[in-house]
C-alpha cells in the first residue's frame, strides 16, 4: 500500500561537490587548502565517487590535469559520479577535479591529488677509473658501483658485500655517497685502491620503505678481476655495397667484456624493418631494398663502462629519375632551335652510389663521342642528381635526329636508364592553352571533375598545376601536382575547391625556357545550408507561435526558392528576395496542427531543410535528490521514501493534470503504476512532494514519473531509490553497516593525522599487511564493507584517525521544544582488533555549544583477536550532537583496526557485552 501527500513549495539551488574515495588506497591525507591526496600503488583500481547535491539535479564530469601538459586525460572527460581505473599507471597520477553545474550560480568543483607509488627493478652500472702514478711504484684502481632505479616515492638504497651490510665508515677501502646533481636519484659505492677482498658480491637494495606495501628489490654485481667493458668486433667490410633483392647478413661478435655483453643492432637510430631477423649478434636483411640501405650499427652493453658501439653502411645500388631538358642558344632571345645557333640537351639520373654512375650518348642508335661540335660534359659524381650535357656548337641540318642519354652503374647488375630526346625542324618550344567550354568549369559539389590544359609543342614537357593563390593546398594537400597529359582530376569535389587553378610547363622533358601559364576556373555548386536543421516546439493549444528558417550560405544564392509543409500537406510557398530567412505564422494551435513541418529550401545544385517538431507533450519532471530526511522507518521490514521534484517548463504546453507513477523493484520486471492527479497549474520551480510507504526494506526501486496534459503523455524521467540507515532530523534510531558509498554521512575529521578507509575483504589486499585486519565484514561476507585504518607505512606510532557520524537533533520532549530532562540513547558497535601492533580505539561525545571538551564513552588498547565483538555505550546528549570513533596508530603495520555495523537506538543498552563501559554523562545548559 502507498500512501502520498503533496506539497509545493519553490526549491531551485546551485551545485555543490565533494569527492569520496573507494578502491584500493593506501592513504588519504588532508593538505593545506582542504585538498585531499589519494595514495595507490601501480597496478591497483582507483576508484573515486563524486557527490553533488543541487537542483535541477546537477551535472558531473572529471577532468585531469597531469603531472606533465602532454599528458591530458586521454581516457577522455568521464561523464558520470564515479570515475573508475583499472590497473592504473604511474603517468595517470596527477590532479583530478569532479565538476558539477545545473545553469544555477557557479559550476561547484573539487579536486583530489592522485599519487601513484611504484618501484621498479634497480640497475648497477661499473665504472674504473685508471691512474699510474710517476716517480712512484705502485698502480691503483678505483671502481665506482653506481645503482638507480626509478620510483615514487623517492628510493632509499643500501649496499651489501656477500652478507655484510656496508654503511660509510664502516670500511677505510669503500665510500659510499650520493652525486650532487643527481641527489636521491642514484647512489655509488666507491671501491678505493682496489683489494682483493674487493672482489665479492655486491648487491643493491631499493627499499621505499614499504610504503603501500610495495616490496624491496635487489640486483646482484658479482665484481673479479676479470670484470671489463664490453669490446666487439664486426666481421662484415664497410661500407656494404649490394643489389636490390640480396640478402645482407651482418655479424658482430664480443671479443671482451665481463659479464658477458648483450648486442642489439639499430639503423640510423630507427628500428630494423619488421622483415629483419636477428639471432644474437647476427642481423639478416632477406631480399633488401634500396629503402633499407643506411648505417647499421651493433650496440653491446654489460652495464660495465660505456656500451660499445661499432656501425656499417649498406649500400643499395640502383638508379631512377631519369629526365631530360633542352636549352636553346642562350645568347639569342628566342625559344626556338635554329640552324646556326647552339643548342643544348641535359639528361639527369639519381644514382647510388653515385661515383658509379657512368653516361654515354647515342645519336640515332651510334655511339656519340665528345668533338669541337658535339661537347658532352659530366656533372661532379660526388653532386646529386648526376647530369650530363651535349652542347651542339653552330647547329646543322645534319644534326636532326634522335640523341639518346645512357645512365649505368660501372659494376653492372642494374638495368640502364636511357631517355630519347628528338632534334628537329619541329623540336619547338610548348604553349597551353584551355580548351574552349573548359573555363569557367561549374559542377555540383560531389562530382568528379577534369581540369584541362592542352600543352602543344615537341617534345611536350610536365605540366605542373597549383591553386593561383600559392598559399592555397591542392585537393590532395599538396601545394603542386604534376600532369603528363594536362589533365587534373579531382574525384569528389568540395565547396572548399572552388577557385582558379593554375597550369604550367615545367623544364622537365621539355625546353628549358621561360614556364608558359594558363589559368582555369572551378565553381563548385552546392545546396542550401540553413538552420535550424531540426528543432522541438512543445505547445499548448489555442497559442500562437512563429517557425523561421535561415539560409547561411548556398551558390548559386540568387534563385532561391521555399516551400512550407506541415506532413505532405503544402502551407504555402514562395521566392527570396532580399531577404536570407522565411518565416511561418500559426494564429491560434489547434489539435491538427501538431506534427512535422519542413521548410524547404531549394537552389539548382539541390535543397536543405528546416524541420519543426510542433508537439503538446509536457516536459520531463526534474527528481530532487537533496531532500533533508527523504527516507524514514516507523516498523522494521519497511521502510517510506518522501519523492520529490520540480517540473521543467510547466507553463509550455498545457496544464499538467496528472502524473503516472510507476515503480519497480530493481532487478524485477513487474511494474505498479497509479496516478497523481494535480489541482491546478504548476509553477515553475514549485517543490512536489509524494510520499511512498510500505517500500520492503532493504530493497531498491526504479521509479517512473510521467506528466499527463490533455496532449496525452510527456516525457518521463526515472530514478532509483535505496535503502539506506536513515538520519531523522529528531533521532530515533540509526544503522549504519557502510555499504553506501556515502557511508551513511560519516565524515573525516580534518584535524586527525590520517583517515579511515571503506573497505571490503573482497577488494582489500591483505599481502600488504599479513596477520591484521579481518577476512570478512561483521556478518561474515567478504563482499560487505567496513570502516577501518591501514597502518603501513607512512604511518607513525601513536598517529590518529577520527571518523565522526552525522549531526543528530534530541528529541523535544516538552511541548515547546525544549529539552526537559537529558534522553538517553544506546551507542552500539563491532571492531575488529587484531594484530601484534594494535594501538588503541577510543569512543567520544561531542555536543553542540561544548566545543574541544569532546567527552570520553568508552576505550580499548591492543590486540583482540582474530574475530568481531560488540561494544555498547549509554549515552545522554542534551543538545545536537555526534559520535567520534578515534583509532591510533600502533608500533608497527600490523595494527589494523576495524568498525562495522554501528547503531544509536534510543532507551538504555540492553545486554551490555561486558567489555562495554557505561557512562551516565548530564552536562547542565541547553541546547
Amino acid at each position: 500500500m502507498y500512501i502520498f501527500s503533496l506539497i509545493f513549495s519553490s526549491s531551485t539551488a546551485p551545485p555543490t561537490v565533494r569527492i569520496i574515495h573507494s578502491g584500493h588506497a593506501c592513504n588519504i591525507e588532508e593538505e593545506r587548502y582542504t585538498e585531499r591526496v589519494y595514495t595507490i600503488r601501480e597496478g591497483e583500481t582507483l576508484e573515486l565517487a563524486c557527490l553533488v547535491s543541487g537542483h535541477p539535479r546537477p551535472q558531473i564530469r572529471w577532468t585531469k590535469t597531469a603531472g606533465s601538459a602532454s599528458d591530458r586525460f586521454q581516457d577522455s572527460s568521464v561523464f558520470n559520479e564515479t570515475l573508475r581505473i583499472i590497473r592504473i599507471q604511474r603517468h595517470q597520477g596527477g590532479r583530478y577535479y569532479c565538476k558539477a553545474e545545473n545553469g544555477l550560480g557557479s559550476p561547484a568543483i573539487k579536486s583530489i591529488r592522485v599519487d601513484v607509488y611504484y618501484l621498479d627493478d634497480p640497475i648497477v652500472t661499473v665504472h674504473q677509473s685508471i691512474g699510474e702514478a710517476k716517480e712512484q711504484f705502485y698502480y691503483e684502481r678505483t671502481v665506482f658501483l653506481r645503482c638507480m632505479a626509478n620510483s615514487n616515492p623517492p628510493v632509499r638504497y643500501s649496499w651489501r658485500r656477500d652478507k655484510e651490510f656496508l654503511s660509510q665508515g664502516s670500511d677505510k677501502g669503500v665510500e659510499i655517497y650520493e652525486p650532487f646533481f643527481t641527489q636521491g636519484e642514484t647512489k655509488i659505492l666507491k671501491l678505493k685502491n682496489l683489494r682483493p677482498q674487493d672482489y665479492a658480491n655486491y648487491s643493491c637494495i631499493a627499499s621505499v620503505r614499504n610504503v603501500c606495501g610495495i616490496p624491496e628489490k635487489n640486483v646482484l654485481f658479482k665484481l673479479s678481476n676479470k670484470t671489463a667493458s664490453p669490446t666487439i668486433k664486426l666481421l662484415v667490410e664497410d661500407p656494404i655495397v649490394v643489389n636490390p633483392g640480396q640478402s645482407v647478413t651482418l655479424v658482430c661478435v664480443t671479443s671482451g667484456g665481463e659479464p658477458t655483453p648483450t648486442l642489439t643492432w639499430v639503423r640510423n637510430t630507427d628500428e630494423l624493418s619488421k622483415k629483419s631477423r636477428l639471432n644474437g649478434g647476427t642481423l639478416t636483411l632477406p631480399a633488401i631494398s634500396m629503402e633499407e640501405a643506411g648505417v647499421y650499427s651493433c650496440v653491446a652493453s654489460n652495464n660495465v663502462g660505456n656500451p660499445a658501439k661499432k656501425s656499417t653502411a649498406i649500400v643499395v645500388r640502383g638508379l631512377k629519375k631519369g629526365r631530360f631538358w633542352i636549352t636553346p642558344d642562350p645568347y639569342h632571345n628566342d625559344d626556338n632551335i635554329q640552324i646556326g645557333r647552339e643548342v643544348k640537351i641535359s639528361c639527369q639520373v639519381e644514382a647510388t652510389p653515385p661515383e658509379e654512375l657512368l653516361f654515354s650518348w647515342l645519336k640515332n642508335g651510334r655511339p656519340l663521342r665528345s668533338s669541337e661540335r658535339m661537347v658532352i660534359t659530366h656533372t661532379d659524381p660526388d653532386v646529386q642528381p648526376g647530369t650530363t650535357n651535349l652542347d651542339i656548337i653552330d647547329l646543322k641540318f645534319t644534326d636532326f635526329g634522335t640523341y639518346t642519354c645512357v645512365a649505368v652503374l660501372k659494376n653492372g647488375g642494374i638495368p640502364e636508364v636511357s631517355i630519347d630526346v628528338n632534334i628537329s625542324s619541329t623540336t619547338v618550344p610548348p604553349e597551353l592553352t584551355v580548351p574552349r567550354g573548359k573555363s569557367p568549369m561549374v559542377v555540383q559539389e560531389g562530382d568528379t571533375v577534369d581540369l584541362q590544359c592542352l600543352v602543344s609543342g615537341k617534345p611536350k614537357p610536365i605540366i605542373l598545376w597549383s591553386r593561383a593563390d600559392k598559399e592555397v593546398p591542392m585537393p590532395d594537400g599538396s601545394l603542386q601536382t604534376e600532369s603528363y597529359d594536362g589533365v587534373l582530376r579531382i574525384v569528389n569535389v568540395s565547396r572548399e575547391m572552388t577557385g582558379t587553378y593554375r597550369c604550367a610547363t615545367s623544364q622537365y622533358n621539355g625546353f628549358n625556357v621561360k614556364p608558359r601559364e594558363a589559368l582555369v576556373e572551378l565553381t563548385v555548386q552546392y545546396p542550401p545550408v540553413v538552420e535550424p536543421v531540426f528543432t522541438e516546439i512543445r505547445q499548448g493549444l489555442g497559442r500562437a507561435f512563429t517557425l523561421n528558417c535561415r539560409v547561411l550560405r548556398a551558390h548559386p544564392s540568387k534563385v532561391l526558392k521555399y516551400e512550407w509543409k506541415l506532413g505532405t500537406r503544402l502551407l504555402t510557398m514562395g521566392q527570396f528576395d532580399q531577404r536570407d530567412e522565411t518565416d511561418y505564422h500559426v494564429r491560434a494551435l489547434n489539435r491538427e496542427g501538431y506534427g512535422e513541418y519542413t521548410c524547404e529550401v531549394t537552389n539548382e545544385a539541390g535543397a536543405g531543410a528546416c524541420r519543426f517538431l510542433v508537439t503538446g507533450r509536457a516536459y520531463a519532471p526534474e527528481f530532487y535528490y537533496d531532500t533533508y530526511s527523504a527516507l524514514w522507518q516507523n516498523r522494521p521490514r519497511v521502510y517510506g521514501f518522501k519523492l520529490q521534484w520540480t517540473q521543467q517548463n510547466p507553463l509550455s504546453v498545457d496544464r499538467i493534470v496528472a502524473y503516472r507513477l510507476g515503480m519497480k523493484q530493481t532487478g524485477q520486471s513487474r511494474w505498479w503504476e497509479q496516478e497523481i492527479p494535480m489541482e491546478g497549474a504548476i509553477a515553475k520551480g514549485e517543490l512536489i512532494t509524494h510520499n511512498l510507504t510500505e517500500l520492503i526494506k532493504p530493497e531498491a526501486y526504479l521509479v517512473r514519473l510521467t506528466p499527463i496534459t490533455r496532449f496525452g503523455e510527456g516525457d518521463s524521467t526515472d530514478r532509483i531509490i535505496r535503502y539506506s540507515a536513515p538520519v531523522n532530523p529528531h533521532l530515533r534510531e540509526f544503522q549504519c553497516s557502510f555499504e553506501d558509498e556515502a557511508v551513511c554521512m560519516f565524515t573525516q575529521d580534518k584535524t586527525d593525522d590520517f583517515d579511515w578507509t571503506r573497505h571490503s575483504a573482497a577488494t582489500r589486499d591483505t599481502k600488504y599487511t599479513p596477520n591484521t585486519g579481518p577476512s570478512s565484514d561483521r556478518a561474515g561476507s567478504k563482499q560487505g564493507f567496513y570502516m577501518y585504518i591501514e597502518t603501513s607505512r607512512p604511518r607513525l606510532e601513536g598517529e590518529k584517525a577520527r571518523l565522526l557520524t552525522p549531526t543528530f537533533n534530541v528529541a523535544p520532549k516538552s511541548p515547546y521544544g525544549t529539552v526537559t530532562a537529558a534522553p538517553t540513547y544506546c551507542f552500539g558497535f563491532y571492531y575488529h582488533m587484531y594484530g601484534k601492533h594494535i594501538g588503541a580505539l577510543n569512543a567520544y561525545l561531542r555536543q553542540k555549544g561544548h566545543s574541544g571538551s569532546d567527552s570520553s564513552l568508552w576505550n580499548l588498547v591492543g590486540n583482540q583477536g582474530d574475530r568481531w565483538k560488540q561494544a555498547k555505550v549509554n549515552i545522554h546528549p542534551i543538545a545536537s550532537f555526534q559520535l567520534v570513533l578515534e583509532g591510533i596508530r600502533g608500533p608497527g603495520i600490523e595494527g589494523d583496526i576495524a568498525i562495522d555495523d554501528v547503531t544509536i537506538e534510543e532507551g538504555e543498552c540492553k545486554d551490555p557485552p561486558p567489555n562495554s563501559k557505561c557512562f551516565f554523562l548530564f552536562i547542565p545548559g541547553n541546547s
